[in-house]
């Protein structure tokens, strides 16, 4: 399993049977492997998620499915702003939370809602199970009253509560700085609620010092964390 990070949240997957790309929206992207199979996500609408130069990825014989956050509205407004032909946008699935769908034969996708907008994704696919959270996470921002917070964790709790036992070869999720050690929180409960092999951070805006504050606050997790240092950068990510 090769992965590719691209920026922010954004990740390639290259599997022996299909590729996967998550949340794409910048930095550079590896040349992709013409003979297989690309599965395209995108968790939600957000531009720091989203770019609608995804659809450009449509431009050959490659097998190719897009699978959308349900809030990235597929209108033929939106269809002609961004340039998506009505072949391209057959090729769309459009997903809210708990959902559960086969895109290709041996791929399963499961779906869990957010504590923002959209979905994160659960793949299944040659043996390994991958989660890409997306903006699902337990946000506690200062300033917000007390109530705001406390909804969204006991929301963030509900939504994850799926996971819990499941054995996760590789687990994107959000390790944002903004949040202050509040951002240890969500990751910290990921770890803790399901049996993740590998944990690369995301959704650290550069600051990929970050994880080594979360990882002198919690050591117990440094064996499964792969920190990011740079974009671009490529793990060789073999079963532990």
């Amino acid at each position: 399993m090769r992965v590719t990070f691209l920026a922010h949240s954004g990740f390639l997957v290259e599997l022996p049977s299909v590729t996967l790309l998550f949340d794409w929206w910048k930095g550079e992207l590896p040349a992709l492997r013409p003979e297989i199979p690309l599965l395209v996500f995108v968790s939600h609408r957000h531009p720091d998620h989203f770019s609608p130069a995804i659809f450009a990825l449509n431009d050959g014989p490659r097998e190719i499915l897009f699978l959308l956050g349900k809030d990235i509205r597929l209108s033929p407004r939106n269809l002609a702003r961004w340039g998506v032909s009505q072949e391209t946008a057959g090729k769309c699935l459009s997903l809210g939370g708990n959902n559960i769908v086969s895109p290709l034969s041996g791929v399963s996708v499961e779906t869990l809602p957010s504590t923002d907008e959209g979905v994160a994704f659960l793949v299944t696919a040659d043996g390994r199970t991958l989660f890409h959270a997306g903006d699902l996470n337990w946000w506690h921002w200062e300033g917000e009253d007390k109530a705001w917070n406390r909804n969204m964790e006991v929301n963030f709790q509900r939504y994850t509560e799926p996971l819990r036992g499941r054995r996760i070869d590789l687990a994107m999720l959000p390790l944002d700085p903004r949040l202050g050690e509040s951002g240890f929180w969500g990751p910290r409960y990921f770890l803790e609620l399901a049996d993740i092999a590998r944990f690369l951070p995301m959704h650290q805006w550069g600051e990929f010092g970050f994880t080594k504050q979360f990882l002198e606050r919690f050591p117990e997790f440094k064996s499964c964390t792969v920190p990011v240092e740079k974009t671009g950068q490529c793990f060789d990510l073999d079963r532990p």
